[in-house]
């Protein structure tokens, strides 16, 4: 049977079982309305590391060596890992993974890495081609902005449009079989540009590309939103998010009522002074491990749409005048219960 649905979904014929999720963070993110669901908060930026690069490799290899743990399985028992970060050559991730001695995939999709790890590794494991994958997306506040925008040193004033790159990373381990939520359909992104160049208000180039995805999504599988009981998007933020509403809106979608955003609800915009909200790869990953696995496992979710959001761009191309391109991803999870 075939299971390409439509112009970009695959329907998966054996849907692949998330065992367990870990989500590894700093010291903000632990203080924020989601302190309570991480399974581990770090003390301090740097950790114990020298810089913020190496911090960041470190909490890749804590995420990854957690998550494995919570399916009481070996490393050894993963025949793929799927990561990536924000940082030039995927660093974060093969620095932090570089030990565990296991086949490796470095994937690259900006904030939007789960969702594109998600897809890939449910590919593998629906077609037999593996038993066990673990997925992860990971970020460093400090070393996001040092690569993006300007050194912390500098003490820039940040816009109100602004998003605050989220520390930490999030891990799955996804098997062919076993107990736990399904990912039942993922729905693969296309490359979106409306022309913003504006490296301090993603949520306005990003939104665009959930618009499209959601839209496909509900075309290719000829449903409509209220299939589900909650759609996520990655890191769009308060402004980024109601952008999204509206572009919804227009076209013929009230998502309103049943979509939420993960960098909305990592970070308390008054009291974190965080501005439009949370960003980078791990801030979707995190909220997903920590905030909505454990729902869907109890069965307080039972159908949700993950649509991690990213911005395809490094500062090279946006200091030479370039727009900011972005992509979002689908991911069908059921619960089963």
């Amino acid at each position: 049977m075939r299971q390409h649905i439509g112009e970009q979904t695959i329907k998966f014929k054996n849907p692949p079982v998330i065992k367990a999720a870990a989500s590894v963070v700093g010291e903000k993110e632990g203080e924020g309305p989601l302190g309570k669901y991480f399974d581990r908060i770090l003390s301090a930026e740097h950790s114990s590391n020298k810089t913020w690069e190496e911090a960041e490799a470190d909490i890749a290899r804590q995420g990854v060596e957690l998550a494995v743990a919570k399916a009481n399985l070996s490393i050894d028992d993963v025949q793929y890992i799927f990561a990536g970060d924000l940082l030039n050559q995927g660093i974060g991730s093969t620095y932090g993974l570089r030990g565990f001695d296991r086949p490796y995939f470095g994937l690259f999709a900006a904030c939007s890495t789960i969702g594109e790890a998600m897809t890939i590794g449910s590919v593998f494991l629906d077609g037999e081609f593996a038993d066990n994958v673990v997925v992860a997306a990971s970020s460093h506040f400090c070393s996001a902005e040092k690569t993006f925008r300007f050194p912390l040193g500098l003490g820039n004033q940040r816009t109100p449009t602004s998003s605050w790159t989220v520390t930490g990373d999030g891990a799955l381990v996804i098997g062919s079989a076993g107990e736990g939520p399904r990912i039942t359909a993922a729905t693969t992104g296309k490359i979106v540009d409306m022309g913003i160049k504006d490296m301090t208000n993603m949520g306005a180039a990003m939104a665009p590309a959930a618009a499209d995805i959601l839209i496909q999504h509900f075309s290719d599988l000829n449903i409509k939103p209220d299939e589900y009981d909650v759609i996520a998007t990655g890191d769009l933020g308060v402004f980024g998010h109601e952008l999204l509403v509206e572009l919804m809106k227009k076209k013929g979608f009230d998502i309103s009522k049943i979509c939420t955003d993960c960098g909305i609800e990592i970070y308390d915009k008054e009291s974190q002074d965080t501005h439009a909200g949370g960003s980078g790869p791990a801030c979707s990953a995190v909220t997903f491990a920590s905030y909505f696995f454990p729902k869907l496992l109890r069965g307080e979710i039972k159908k949700m749409l993950l649509v991690p959001t990213g911005a395809l761009m490094n500062s090279t191309v946006s200091q030479q005048g370039e727009t900011i391109p972005a992509i979002a991803h689908a991911v069908r999870i059921e619960s089963g219960v």
